[in-house]
């Protein structure tokens, strides 16, 4: 080649990455998804980020009902991953907490929402407040705690199979049950996708089971928490055997190893700045921890460089009205999107419910820029669950 022509195409490649054409082109956008949680007509409020300010974009109904109480106690809400979306970002599945069943939708390469085929399908309990993904499992975490049906007395755990397009598989591949009144909160799946860890809230208990290749949640562990504690928020670390858990009623950040079959040891606790600390994130890399702290509403950012040994780096307080809890990161962990709801009686009635956007930075992992906008739902309506993907 010439070394005119040569200094042709390098003119040329510089106006493309210049114009930001090409590969440099694609505007990166996150859709996030919350759960309205409406009694009647339950539905996925579906924003985007528009660059740190958050747009609602559509409504889509979940075809079930969501949970109504003004009681403010705990139960019935305390629970984590009521919005999930699979691996690939593809499809997304909430829960209809007061209709047990669950949603499934397709979710289009621009972000938007359309039904699966089936659903909402049965959730293999009553009450279902969290999902997991194991591969081709999903994982129903069953509360029974629905105020307006208090004859509900029987938690449980459910697992179905997913066919290759999203659907759910009629009928559970597996049900067990949990005590009554032991309040199961969470599917966390560790991230070899063989174990299944869940907080019984109110049980004061950490559960493990082995997800095997059929579906069957083997029982491995069921350990009491330190001093009685109340766990609540977990998240296993991405890379190693180790799961962080939430004790809401000390204001600690407990740290457990566990091995191949889901045997749980307690290594510590270490102190959180915020009050009623509850659900828990890792990045990808293990190297940063986020949890929300609900009564005081706020967020803590924790290195976690050394595993073992977390260390609390930021505690950030929330713009506006609400109490934090369920959170997620952005696919590239640019963003943290968290939900707030009105759970006390200091916040007025029809306020406190919103979806606040952080920007995280990539050298610290700590947060800044907090933006939030109101949820529109019904004074007493308390939006539940929060799902990202990067509109592809």
């Amino acid at each position: 080649m010439s070394p005119k022509i040569r200094s042709f195409f390098m003119c040329c490649a510089t106006v493309v990455v210049a114009l930001g054409v090409g590969r440099y082109s694609t505007a990166q956008t996150d859709v996030v998804y919350v759960e309205s949680n409406r009694a009647h007509n339950n539905s996925i409020l579906v924003f985007k980020n528009d660059g740190g300010n958050l747009v609602l974009s559509n409504e889509v109904p979940t075809g079930g009902q969501g949970v109504f109480d003004l009681s403010l106690k705990l139960g019935p809400f305390d629970s984590d991953q009521d919005v999930v979306t699979n691996a690939e970002g593809t499809v997304l599945y909430a829960v209809n907490s007061g209709s047990d069943s669950i949603a499934g939708f397709k979710i289009s390469r621009s972000g938007s929402l359309s039904p699966l085929d089936g659903s909402p399908f049965p959730s293999g309990g009553t009450n279902p407040v969290s999902l997991g993904i194991s591969r081709d499992t999903l994982v129903v975490v069953n509360k029974a705690m629905d105020p307006s049906r208090p004859d509900l007395d029987q938690p449980s755990y459910s697992t179905f199979s997913l066919e290759p397009d999203g659907r759910i598989e009629a009928g559970p591949l597996f049900t067990s049950p949990a005590p009554g009144g032991s309040s199961p909160s969470q599917a966390d799946i560790s991230s070899g996708k063989r174990l299944v860890f869940d907080a019984q809230f109110l049980g004061g208990h950490l559960r493990s089971f082995l997800l095997e290749h059929d579906g069957t949640l083997s029982p491995e562990d069921f350990q009491a928490t330190p001093g009685k504690a109340l766990p609540l928020g977990l998240w296993s670390h991405p890379k190693k055997p180790i799961l962080y858990v939430g004790f809401v009623t000390v204001n600690k950040l407990a740290v457990y190893t566990f091995d191949s079959t889901g045997h749980l040891q307690f290594v510590r606790a270490v102190p959180n700045s915020g009050k009623a600390i509850c659900w828990v994130r890792t990045n990808a890399a293990g190297t940063r921890l986020y949890t929300a702290n609900t009564t005081d509403n706020s967020i803590s950012v924790y290195d976690t460089t050394d595993p073992l040994h977390p260390a609390e780096i930021q505690h950030l307080l929330l713009k506006g009205l609400g109490n934090a809890l369920q959170f997620t990161l952005g696919p590239r962990e640019d963003y943290l999107y968290v939900v707030t709801q009105r759970a006390a009686d200091t916040i007025p009635l029809g306020e406190g419910n919103t979806l606040h956007v952080l920007k995280v930075h990539a050298a610290t992992g700590k947060v800044s820029g907090d933006a939030f906008v109101k949820l529109d739902v019904p004074a007493g309506t308390r939006p539940q669950g929060v799902a990202a993907v990067q509109i592809r």
